[in-house]
């Protein structure tokens, strides 16, 4: 692409030049802006055109790169991943382990440590190789986020570092944020702080069986063992309530009987999270307690 040689530092003054090709974006190295520029307009340097990342897949939390599971990656794809986001450190989630999600964790490159992860507006503070993040429910995180009512009170059972605590406070809820891992709770209330939700969100760290109380408008059961819990939500809802339900795999009969041996019935509707497996999928059940 042809493009000018720009400061960094004046990037942003260059306002709505008409030079510029905004089809594109700049490519930032040492300091300097290469900015794109339009046909017809004269140009400092011809640069090759990058070729799209196909290695190893990866997620970037802050500035580190979390791979999940499989094999330790290559010395190739090691490489590839550090050269194409330049992270701090490179870490491989081998397995999370127990009720509390503790990572098994081996440190690839560099360092892992604390990192602050920007995701859709909210902002969460933790450590890739010491809590679970489950990058890969951002869309579930946004959709939950944009059901929520404005004073509508939920309760989050297994709320870890605020995944759907804070986009939910920062929407308008009252949260309940249940957490039994000491280590994900610090974060969650590190994250309160951070995202200003603290006259929103009541935290506890504790079992959420004995946790709950009183009635919820919404319950959030972002864990894989939620149909196995459901009894516990059950007894703290009433007509109207909506319970978020994850697992493995569809669990709408299972929900469907339990919420019958609670005495109420129900509207459930399944979608699909992510791929967790060949042909297994996270899911989550909407359940309308009626």
């Amino acid at each position: 692409m042809n493009a000018r040689k720009v400061p960094l530092e004046a990037l942003r003054s260059l306002g709505d030049a008409e030079w510029i090709d905004r089809s594109r974006r700049p490519y930032v190295a040492d300091g300097i802006a290469w900015v794109p520029v339009k046909a017809g307009y004269p140009a400092d340097a011809v640069l090759p055109e990058r070729r799209g990342y196909v290695g190893r897949g990866y997620h970037l939390v802050g500035d580190i790169a979390v791979l999940h599971g499989g094999p330790a990656p290559t010395e190739e794809e090691l490489s590839a991943i550090v050269g194409h986001c330049r992270p701090r450190g490179v870490v491989r989630i081998r397995a999370l382990q127990g009720a509390e999600r503790i990572p098994e964790v081996e440190v690839l490159y560099g360092t892992a440590g604390d990192v602050r992860h920007r995701e859709q507006g909210c902002t969460f503070w933790l450590d890739p190789s010491r809590v679970m993040f489950a990058q890969g429910n951002r869309r579930e995180k946004a959709r939950i986020a944009a059901l929520v009512r404005e004073g509508e009170r939920v309760a989050d059972m297994f709320a870890g570092i605020g995944y759907f605590t804070i986009p939910v406070a920062c929407s308008g809820a009252r949260v309940h944020a249940m957490e039994l891992n000491p280590t994900a709770f610090e974060y969650l209330k590190r994250n309160i702080i951070e995202n200003r939700v603290g006259d929103r969100v009541t935290a506890e760290r504790g079992d959420c069986r004995t946790l709950m109380d009183g009635r919820y408008d919404r319950v959030i059961m972002g864990h894989f063992d939620a149909p196995s819990m459901l009894d516990v939500a059950l007894a703290h809802v009433r007509a109207g309530s909506v319970l978020h339900v994850h697992s493995v795999g569809d669990a709408t009969d299972e929900i469907r009987r339990r919420v019958r041996e609670a005495g109420f019935s129900a509207s459930i509707a399944t979608r699909r999270v992510k791929k967790y497996g060949p042909r297994t999928w996270h899911m989550v059940q909407d359940v309308t307690i009626s």
